[in-house]
């Protein structure tokens, strides 16, 4: 039995703790924030407790079910058909099935029959590596037009990728494309997605007393300053206390990464840290109203201060959130976005005074509690030739990994992608991976 040290407590990191201790090791998994989660971690919200972020399971998850499956909450699943609105030019209009969509008055006859295309094109697309040569929007543009880029394919990127979606490779679109397909039923084609009752915050309770009946140790509240190699283990500067294990993974985003981990050779931290990583803005709040009975509504009008509208409540039953409303508000940013200097009461202020004008019958004065979270590190942005920048899962510091999402390289981040990552990283971890091929590593 070997030692090894799991440093953060996101789902991805909880997840490789739970396979490294089935696979006979000693684990301790390191967490800096309070409590487990990560991204996926759930915070009180007015007198409710939910996601701090907006999740959705899709019946197309092959990770994420089976988890759910082995910590016993199948039983919790709870299944919804959904509905899509778009706000442009001041309408919000809905477009959640085929009929709708034919009648959207922002495109074209001509437009709409050039998304056929489009989507037609990526569905038969299985070489991802051709379209990392182009930009989303090159590519978009060449085979739906530059009208149908502008009005419907970029709000759809700036929904995930704010300002960066400029930068953004064919290959995240088609990555959306895909993920989007997954969620709808067969026959009728309708959109379900699905969440476990009481949220991410019951997967977690229950993923943190599974950890301990495998025997996994978890330290919360203990932020990693440094790792090192010496003496023939790694030493762990964990709080107060240096622990030693005979190897260590790492789950932070690699930026954060090369200031940690001490002995990266040079042209390994600066690949590491040449990986474009964007953050969000994400307010929640809660009202005692509908507000458009839309899940997401995506924004074409530029000039919201958010990225999309999303409204839980379309898809969670009312019981699980006190009979009441919750909305969030993303708005996903460059590094350098000047919203990241926006004050919380400024950030309130400019969100629902958009919404004022985008929902005439909405109110600030229904708004009955309102938060805002900021993560300046939520994913990296597939730039052109992104394969060929990601680290291997091996650093070159004997003992130490490095396994976080720069390596999901065709995805939009989600708990499923992140499963699937842990499936791809173990035999590396394990020793039946030799750690150097990427194809290996992110293609399975």
């Amino acid at each position: 039995m070997s030692s090894w040290g799991v440093i953060g407590g996101g789902m991805l990191g909880m997840t490789l703790a739970a396979r490294l201790r089935q696979a006979g090791h000693q684990v301790t998994l390191i967490e800096g924030a309070p409590h487990l989660g990560g991204l996926a971690a759930a915070w009180q919200l007015g007198d409710i407790v939910w996601d701090k972020h907006y999740h959705v399971i899709l019946r197309s998850d092959r990770q994420l079910l089976p988890v759910i499956d082995e910590l016993g909450l199948t039983d919790d699943l709870r299944w919804v058909e959904t509905r899509t609105g778009c706000y442009s030019d001041g309408t919000l209009y809905s477009v959640s099935n085929t009929i709708e969509y034919l009648k959207f008055p922002v495109l074209s006859i001509v437009d709409k029959a050039r998304l056929g295309w489009t989507l037609l094109l990526a569905s038969r697309i299985k070489d991802y590596r051709k379209l990392e040569r182009l930009t989303a929007e090159e590519w978009l543009t060449r085979h739906s037009g530059r009208r149908a880029f502008e009005r419907f394919w970029k709000p759809l990127l700036r929904s995930k990728l704010g300002e960066n979606y400029r930068i953004a490779s064919a290959s995240f679109i088609w990555a959306i494309l895909r993920r989007l397909y997954g969620a709808r039923e067969s026959g009728m084609k309708k959109e379900m997605f699905g969440y476990v009752r009481g949220g991410y915050a019951r997967i977690l309770e229950r993923f943190a007393e599974y950890l301990g009946e495998l025997g996994v140790e978890t330290r919360l509240a203990t932020p990693v300053s440094s790792i090192r190699r010496e003496g023939g283990s790694v030493r762990v500067q964990a709080g107060d206390d240096e622990l030693t294990f005979e190897s260590v993974v790492v789950t932070m985003a690699p930026g954060i990464t090369t200031r940690v981990v001490e002995g990266l050779g040079d042209a390994e931290r600066e690949r590491m840290n040449a990986i474009t990583y964007q953050g969000i803005i994400c307010a929640s709040f809660l009202m005692d109203r509908p507000l458009g009975g839309f899940y997401v509504t995506n924004i074409i009008d530029d000039w919201v201060p958010f990225t999309g509208v999303i409204e839980m409540s379309t898809i969670v039953d009312p019981s699980e959130l006190g009979g009441k409303t919750l909305v969030y508000l993303p708005r996903y940013t460059t590094q350098d976005d000047p919203a990241i200097e926006w004050s919380d009461e400024e950030v309130e202020d400019r969100f629902l005074t958009a919404l004022e004008k985008m929902y005439p019958e909405f109110e600030r004065s229904q708004v009955q509690a309102f938060q805002i979270s900021r993560v300046r590190y939520v994913l990296p942005v597939t730039t052109l030739r992104y394969s060929d920048m990601v680290s291997p899962f091996q650093t070159s510091v004997q003992g130490v990994y490095s396994v976080n999402s720069s390596h999901i390289i065709n995805g939009t981040l989600n708990v499923n992608e992140t499963l699937q990552l842990v499936e791809r990283a173990m035999p590396v971890l394990l020793g039946s991976g030799t750690g150097k091929s990427l194809e290996t590593e992110v293609t399975g």
